[in-house]
């Protein structure tokens, strides 16, 4: 039973502690922010911080695989299984465009993490098997997006002329970047930025349709004559 409730103690002060980290990460900066600031606002003791994280970078990696996984089954239940299997191909992928948008609208929060994240992983040196948890979350992205490519080559909603890898990537990097650029401020505009994003998704999408949309006007025409 002592096990049992340390194990929950442990797995409480743990949480706690990347709870606190990721407000004062995104707040502040990932650069900025202490194992003993965190310990403080945390009030998990300084030694207990260390043992549940050996260090920083371990702790940056644990705080963004558990937010991503987060947002992503939040996301994901907003769908049955049923609705997902009668989506073709195409909404299923403005499905996924829309969660960038999502993003932007209600979990700024995020992206300024993730845009700290990505500078101080690289700075920190992290080594592969530190940034397998959170490498993970990518390669469940890419096997749900397979899924829905194969399923487009099924129904015939997106373009089979763009390989798998670079439609993933380019909607993943292009629209990841375009949010977190004007979460954190470094886009600066007089116009509405959701409606920027809102024409960059459809952008994106209109291009993996485009041979749909074209053999929709073929056989408009062939049929008028």
């Amino acid at each position: 039973m002592s096990n049992v409730k340390n194990t929950a103690k442990r797995a409480r002060r743990s949480q706690l502690a990347m709870e606190s980290g990721f407000r004062l990460f995104s707040e502040r900066g990932i650069e900025q922010v202490t194992m003993p600031d965190i310990a403080q606002d945390s009030g998990v003791a300084r030694p207990s911080l260390y043992r549940y994280f050996s260090n920083k970078t371990e702790l940056v990696i644990a705080i963004g695989t558990w937010k991503w996984n987060e947002y992503i089954q939040a996301r994901n239940a907003m769908v049955t299984p049923e609705e997902a299997e009668k989506k073709t191909a195409a909404e299923a992928l403005r499905m996924y465009i829309d969660s960038f948008l999502d993003l932007y609208r209600n979990h700024k929060d995020i992206l300024c993490f993730n845009y700290y994240f990505n500078g101080f992983i690289q700075q920190a040196g992290a080594t592969d098997e530190q940034k397998n948890p959170y490498l993970e979350i990518v390669q469940k992205l890419e096997c749900a997006f397979h899924a829905e490519y194969e399923k487009g080559r099924r129904d015939g909603t997106i373009r089979m002329d763009i390989p798998e890898k670079v439609m993933f990537s380019s909607m993943f990097h292009i629209m990841l970047s375009a949010v977190t650029r004007y979460a954190v401020g470094l886009v600066y505009t007089s116009q509405d930025p959701e409606q920027e994003l809102n024409l960059l998704a459809d952008a994106l999408i209109e291009a993996c349709r485009l041979v749909v949309v074209l053999m929709d006007s073929h056989h408009r025409l062939a049929s008028r004559r």
